[in-house]
C-alpha cells in the first residue's frame, strides 16, 4: 500500500464516520453518505479500491438501510395507532429535537406526535400511544441504519486492505524486487 493510497482509506474511513454519525441523527445522511465516499475512493483509486461487486453489496445495503429506516419508522407508529398527523408531527419534533442532542430527537419525535395527534383531535391516550410508536420507530430505524453503516463501512475496508496487497507470496516477493529495482 502506497502512502497516497493509506490516506485516502484513511480520510475516506474518516468521511464515512460522519456517515455512522447520520445512522443516528436524521439530517445527516448515513448510508448513502457511505456509499458516496466509496464510490469517491474507487473513481480515484481504480483498481486498488473497492471492488465491483463490494459496490454492488454496498448499493443493496444502502437501498435496503432506506427501506428499512422508512418501514421502521411509519410501522412502528401505525401499529401504535398514529395518524398522518403524528407522522407528521413525529418529523416535526424530531427535527427540532435536533438542536438538543439525543434525548431531545427522542422525546422531540414523542412530543411532535402526541401533540400532532392532540391538536388533530384524538384523545389523550391515544395521542400518546402513537407518540410512543413514532418514537420506537424512529429508534429501531436508526439500529437498522446504524447496523448497515457499520457493515458497508468494514465490508469497504477490509476489501480495499485485501486488494492493496499481492494474492501470494510469490507476487509480494516480485512487487517487493520491482519495488526494490526501481
Amino acid at each position: 500500500m502506497t502512502t497516497e493510497q493509506i490516506i485516502g482509506l484513511v480520510l475516506a474511513l474518516l468521511a464515512m464516520s460522519l456517515g455512522l454519525l447520520g445512522s443516528l441523527l436524521p439530517g445527516l445522511p448515513g448510508t448513502p453518505l457511505v456509499l458516496l465516499v466509496a464510490v469517491g475512493h474507487r473513481l480515484y483509486f481504480g483498481d486498488t479500491s473497492v471492488s465491483n461487486l463490494v459496490l454492488t453489496l454496498l448499493v443493496l445495503i444502502t437501498l435496503f438501510s432506506l427501506a428499512v429506516d422508512y418501514l421502521a419508522s411509519v410501522l412502528g407508529a401505525k401499529k401504535l395507532g398514529a395518524t398522518w398527523k403524528g407522522l407528521l408531527g413525529a418529523v416535526v419534533g424530531a427535527l427540532i429535537g435536533l438542536f438538543f442532542a439525543l434525548p431531545g430527537l427522542i422525546l422531540g419525535t414523542f412530543l411532535g406526535a402526541l401533540l400532532f395527534e392532540l391538536a388533530g383531535g384524538r384523545e389523550f391516550n391515544a395521542a400518546a400511544r402513537a407518540g410512543v410508536g413514532a418514537m420506537l420507530g424512529l429508534l429501531v430505524g436508526a439500529i437498522g441504519k446504524l447496523a448497515c453503516c457499520v457493515t458497508m463501512i468494514g465490508l469497504f475496508a477490509f476489501n480495499v486492505f485485501a486488494r492493496s496487497f499481492p494474492a501470494t507470496p510469490l507476487e509480494a516477493a516480485q512487487v517487493m524486487i520491482g519495488q526494490w529495482l526501481s
